[in-house]
């Protein structure tokens, strides 16, 4: 099997016909609270989004790639590597799955997929999250994938009139060779 697939998904670059799902999705503004959107994306920022991911990771320090049902060929989620760092070999990870599609394990399938691509491709060290504190869906989905929570931001994300904690979750390359 080749990398960045297993026999229900693949991981794929995205594509100009990403476009409407992507609108969707960075517009859906309840997601916003675990990120750091603060407004809408209008579909010419997203076009341009889309033309700049060809370069490679080493050049613009993040890789998005796009979750595919392999059996329809149907586009369910998508899953980040930010703020890659190459020196010290670590990058963070963000994962998105539509609405209808969490809960089912798809989501691990999709850490476990990104983890081979960055451990056994690009040799890198760790990989890390971070979740906010009253994501339990999130922190149950990196545990279960062998993330330890290794850390908490105190009041990092302002959420309405309050701030969140966030904890930190991290996935140690365990292989000698790294």
């Amino acid at each position: 099997m080749a990398l960045l697939e297993n026999n229900s998904i693949g991981l794929r670059a995205l594509e100009p016909e990403d476009l409407d799902v992507l609108y969707r999705w960075e517009n859906e503004s309840d997601l916003w609270v675990y990120g750091t959107t603060l407004a809408p994306f209008s579909k010419f920022a997203l076009r341009e989004y889309i033309s700049e991911s060809r370069r490679d990771i080493f050049q613009s320090r993040q890789l998005r790639l796009m979750v595919v049902l392999k059996e329809n060929n149907k586009t369910i989620g998508t899953i980040d590597l930010y703020d890659f760092d190459p020196m010290n070999l670590r990058a963070g990870v963000g994962i998105l799955l539509d609405s209808g599609y969490r809960k089912n394990g798809l989501g691990s399938q999709v850490l476990d997929l990104l983890k081979e691509y960055a451990f056994d491709f690009l040799l890198l060290k760790q990989l890390y999250a971070h979740v906010p504190r009253n994501n339990t869906a999130g922190m149950k989905l990196f545990i279960n994938c062998g993330y330890l929570q290794t850390g908490c931001l105190k009041q990092w994300l302002k959420y309405k009139d309050c701030f969140e904690d966030v904890n930190v979750l991290q996935l140690i390359n365990s292989k000698p060779d790294v």
